[in-house]
């Protein structure tokens, strides 16, 4: 996955690898994590320990999926987030406007910010 390099030459993103990989877990519960790692660009043990680290803060709790062969995943969405900046938010408004392809479909103009 590439970047989109800004003016001043320097690649960054909006979201966090942990928010892509908790944005890929709220698509699909049921995906494996080598598919998370290669839908967000990283490896698969990276992978592992940014979804042991949603498990360990309680964002998230993994369970064997019916099959009984893969590990399901429930988003706890709740969940505040984590820096002072979003106090009082919880990441459920997160995940409808960037997990649920409907939740941009159902917007017919952008979104104005006011300062």
């Amino acid at each position: 996955m590439r970047t989109r390099r800004s003016a001043h030459g320097s690649d960054w993103t909006f979201l966090t690898n942990h928010a892509r990989v908790l944005l890929s877990v709220a698509r699909d519960p049921d995906v494996r994590l080598r598919d998370v790692a290669a839908v967000c660009g990283l490896t698969e043990r990276t992978g592992q320990a940014i979804v042991s680290d949603l498990e360990a803060a309680g964002y998230l709790t993994r369970s064997r999926a019916e099959d009984a062969r893969r590990n399901r995943c429930t988003i706890a969405s709740d969940s505040p987030f984590r820096h002072p900046a979003e106090a009082g938010h919880e990441i459920a408004g997160l995940l409808r406007l960037l997990a649920d392809p409907q939740a941009g479909a159902d917007r017919s103009a952008p979104q104005q910010v006011q300062n």
